[in-house]
C-alpha cells in the first residue's frame, strides 16, 4: 500500500484492508495462499473469487498463486542454507512427539530443540528444512491495532521453512511474496501474531524492511466462540441464496470490531473515507445474525424495486415458483419491500 506521496504500492489484508488500500490510493493485491496441498482446492478458491465479485471487492492485480512460485521459495530457502540460516532436519515424527511429551510433563512450552543444527543430514533422506532462529535478542512488533509487543527470540523455535514434500510452508511463502510484491501494511486476524515474529526475523536475515503489521480480534460467534460453520452460512455465496445483499453484509463485516460514533449505515464511499485502523476495537467482536438481518432490511427499504423484482423472480425459481400469470414483481415489491429482512422472505411472503 502507498504512502502519500509515494508511487502506488500493494497491500496485503483482510477484513478492514480494502478501505486502508483505498484510503491511501495504494494497489489491493489478491495472492491465493494455497502451498498446503492437502487442503488446497479448485473449489475454494473458486468460493473466494465469486465471494469477492459478490461483495465488489475490486483487486488490482492477481490472483497470484503461491504454488506458481515454488521455484522462488526454493531459491530463497537454498540461499538461506547456504548462509548458515537454514539446515535440514531429518528427525522423526516419534522424536518430536516424545519431545514434546517430556517437555510439557516438565512445564516447558513444547518447541524444537535444535537437535539437528550441528549435524550434517543426507539431503537424499526424507527431511525438512528449518530456519535457524536467532538464540538472543528479541523482536519487537509495533501492532498497528495493539501497540508494540515484544517476543523473546529464545521463545521461537526453528520453524519449518520446507515440508519433506518439499513444498514450501505458509511462513516462508507469505515472507517471500511480500518482500517481492513489496507490500506495505499487513492486516490479518491476530491468531496471526505468534507467527509474525518468526517471519520478521526471516526478513531480517534476509537483510530487507519487514511490512507494517495489524492484528485484528477474532469474529466470535453469538455464544462467545470462535466464529465456525456451526454458526451458520459457511460461505460469503450462502448469504446470497439466503437473500442478503452484498452492500448489507459488506456493511455488516466493516463495523465488526469498529465503529464511527453511532451511525450503522455506511455508503462505500463512506467506509473509505471514514475507516480509521486506530478505532479498530483489541476486544472480539461478536457476529450478531440478528443485526445483519435488520441491516439488511434497512437496505431493502431503500434498494431499487427494479433490481430487487429480478433478485425476487430468482429467488422464487428456487422455491420451485414459475408462474406466467403472477402479478407484476415491482408492485409485489413494493407492497413489500418494508416487511421482510431478506430476498428470500420477500419472495416467501408473496407466494
Amino acid at each position: 500500500m502507498s504512502r502519500p506521496g509515494e508511487a502506488a504500492r500493494p497491500v496485503i489484508a483482510t477484513r478492514n484492508g480494502c478501505a486502508i488500500a483505498r484510503q491511501y490510493q495504494g494497489s489491493l493485491v489478491l495472492r491465493i495462499e494455497d502451498t498446503d496441498l492437502e487442503r488446497s482446492n479448485t473449489a475454494s478458491v473458486q468460493a473466494i473469487l465469486d465471494g469477492l465479485d459478490w461483495l465488489g471487492l475490486d483487486y488490482d492485480a492477481g490472483p497470484f498463486f503461491q504454488t506458481h512460485r515454488f521455484d522462488r521459495y526454493h531459491e530463497v530457502i537454498n540461499n538461506l542454507m547456504a548462509n548458515g540460516l537454514a539446515y535440514r532436519c531429518d528427525c522423526t515424527k516419534e522424536r518430536l512427539a516424545e519431545l514434546r511429551t517430556q517437555q510439557m510433563a516438565a512445564k516447558l512450552k513444547p518447541r524444537y530443540d535444535g537437535y539437528c543444527r550441528s549435524r550434517i543430514v543426507n539431503p537424499v533422506t526424507p527431511h525438512v528444512v528449518r530456519f535457524r532462529n536467532p538464540d538472543i535478542g528479541s523482536v519487537t512488533l509495533e501492532d498497528l491495532i495493539r501497540g508494540p509487543i515484544t517476543f523473546d527470540n529464545a521463545e521461537l523455535d526453528d520453524l519449518v521453512i520446507r515440508r519433506s514434500d518439499g513444498s514450501p510452508t505458509y511462513n516462508l511463502a507469505v515472507v517471500v511474496d511480500d518482500l517481492d510484491m513489496e507490500i506495505t501494511h499487513v492486516i490479518r486476524g491476530d491468531d496471526h501474531i505468534n507467527n509474525t515474529p518468526r517471519q520478521i526475523n526471516i526478513i531480517r536475515a534476509l537483510g530487507r524492511v519487514a511490512p507494517r503489521y495489524g492484528h485484528v480480534p477474532m469474529i466470535l460467534g453469538a455464544d462467545g466462540t470462535r466464529l465456525s460453520k456451526r454458526h451458520g452460512a459457511t460461505s460469503v455465496m450462502e448469504y446470497q441464496r439466503e437473500g442478503f445483499l452484498p452492500e448489507a453484509l459488506l456493511n455488516y463485516l466493516a463495523r465488526l470490531g469498529w465503529a464511527y460514533g453511532d451511525q450503522e449505515i455506511f455508503s462505500r464511499k463512506e467506509l473509505v473515507e471514514l475507516f480509521d485502523i486506530n478505532r479498530v476495537q483489541r476486544a472480539p467482536a461478536r457476529f450478531d445474525p440478528k443485526k445483519l438481518r435488520w441491516l439488511n432490511q434497512q437496505y431493502l427499504m431503500q434498494a431499487d424495486p427494479g433490481r430487487l423484482a429480478k433478485l425476487l423472480v430468482q429467488h422464487l425459481e428456487n422455491l420451485g415458483i414459475v408462474e406466467t400469470d403472477s402479478p407484476d414483481p415491482i408492485e409485489v415489491i413494493k407492497a413489500q419491500q418494508g416487511r421482510a429482512q431478506t430476498v428470500v422472505e420477500l419472495a416467501t411472503n408473496s407466494v
